[in-house]
């Protein structure tokens, strides 16, 4: 077991949003779903037999869903980064992931849940601890210019093309 595992609060759509991240994320599952009985639908307000926590997986991270009401909600200042090692893949998880949802910018999209993913290549972590500043400079102003990340031209500016 992790030592630490995200845990997300939703209103009513755990279960939506758990099946929704399964299918996107490769090596990703459910593991358990418990459900309101009656004292804790009783206590909570929500339905008897409803969904109450999800537990599941992502790509070998370990995460819990709540439907816990609408007391909270998500917002960017907490985000999940998704390190990618393709163009392809960074094209595919920033389509799914914004169908429903909203664009933001410097690899930043927000799902249809409110959940906030920044949609990154694995490469710019290199780039950004390379010694040489003027590097790191160019690197990121071309990704301030950048709504979905572009590898390629991550790479040009890198290397000052």
């Amino acid at each position: 077991m992790q030592k630490v595992t995200p845990f997300l609060w939703f209103d009513e759509q755990a279960e939506e949003a758990v099946n929704f991240y399964t299918s996107i994320f490769k090596n990703s599952k459910i593991k358990q779903v418990s459900r309101y009985d009656r004292d804790s639908a009783k206590a909570s307000g929500r339905a008897e037999g409803s969904v109450m926590v999800i537990t599941f997986e992502l790509d070998g991270q370990d995460y819990m869903a709540l439907n816990g009401g609408p007391v909270f909600k998500f917002n960017p200042a907490i985000s999940f980064m998704i390190n990618c090692d393709t163009q392809e893949e960074i094209d595919r998880m920033w389509d799914e992931l914004s169908d429903g949802g909203s664009i933001q910018g410097c690899g930043w999209v927000t799902d249809k849940f409110g959940i906030s993913w920044q949609v990154v290549p694995k490469v710019f972590g290199t780039m950004m601890k390379d010694p040489d500043a003027a590097k790191t400079r160019r690197v990121m102003a071309s990704l301030l210019q950048m709504q979905k990340l572009d590898i390629e031209a991550l790479e040009k500016a890198f290397a000052g093309v």
